[in-house]
């Protein structure tokens, strides 16, 4: 597993790719900067020891966190390369929704979904297996949780989408249910966590592997019989957009659907204006009643 060096698959580094790079060179330029010029401090403390030791703590702390982010950008380059060289090389062959949903329905071909589970609970395709690549992470320590804060700054408040970690079990997972010369058909929301799994099944020895390019998200009503409270393609959709409905697959239903649908969510756009306003004037007055009181 090390040597796959498989990389963290989450939204927003996935999004944020080359914006992250150029960040992380920047920082690291002056963390590298201001280390070669601190001195070592003397026997007796100055006044600023203290600040300045704060300040190397925080720019550590920060060249730390640099550092992950470089290090999950080099994975995903490199894995980018050997899931290039999967599909060039006809290790793993590419189907469409359509041809996937063909092959089930009609060939009897297993399903292998490996969605994390805030996705698969939305939507699932009928009779398919559910064995998550990745998962949520349940981890509180202060790596963990920096990430998650990073996570959720980057966007993850806007899309939803939770720091995921690999699920170590999953090879074992997949050996139980399938035979090594099984044909398999995997997927997941995007196409890109699926693509990470086939890497997997091919080094453990599965050789009939089928992706479907783009996800579920890109199948159409008609492609697989699908189970579930909401459609395929609203399954990887969260957080503030989609209770906005600006997202891109809640547009084109909205075009689809007409003003009815757009209407929901305008109201919903309404109503957080109008609760933001009454907190505004509570604040100011309850501030006005602490004034009064003081004055008093």
């Amino acid at each position: 597993m090390d040597s796959l060096e498989l990389p963290s698959l989450n939204a927003h580094k996935i999004s944020h790719f080359n914006l992250r790079k150029e960040q992380s060179t920047r920082l690291l330029s002056k963390v590298h900067h201001f280390n070669s010029s601190m001195q070592p401090p003397s026997l007796k403390l100055s006044p600023t020891y203290g600040a300045q030791r704060s300040r190397r703590s925080v720019i550590q702390m920060q060249a730390g966190d640099e550092d992950f982010e470089l290090k999950q950008m080099r994975d995903m380059a490199a894995a980018k390369k050997r899931w290039d060289a999967l599909i060039r090389e006809g290790k793993v062959k590419i189907l469409t929704p359509r041809e996937a949903g063909y092959a089930i329905q009609l060939s009897n071909k297993p399903l292998l979904d490996v969605r994390p589970s805030v996705e698969r609970k939305k939507a699932w395709v009928k009779a398919s297996t559910w064995i998550p690549i990745f998962e949520a992470d349940d981890n509180f320590d202060a790596g963990t949780v920096a990430r998650k804060v990073t996570n959720f700054v980057m966007g993850g408040w806007w899309s939803g989408m939770s720091t995921l970690s690999y699920d170590k079990q999953f090879l074992s997972k997949v050996e139980e249910k399938f035979p090594k010369d099984a044909d398999l058909i995997v997927a997941c929301q995007r196409g890109l966590r699926s693509l990470a799994a086939c890497d997997l099944l091919n080094n453990a020895g599965y050789r009939n592997l089928f992706w479907v390019q783009g996800g579920l998200e890109a199948a159409e009503e008609e492609d697989f019989i699908s189970e579930g409270p909401q459609p395929l393609k609203f399954a990887g959709i969260g957080g503030v957009s989609e209770f906005l409905g600006w997202t891109d697959q809640q547009r084109a239903a909205a075009a689809k659907e007409g003003w009815g649908y757009r209407l929901l969510f305008s109201a919903r756009l309404v109503g957080i204006f109008l609760v933001a306003d009454a907190l505004f004037i509570g604040a100011q007055q309850v501030g006005c009643y602490i004034q009064d009181l003081r004055s008093h």
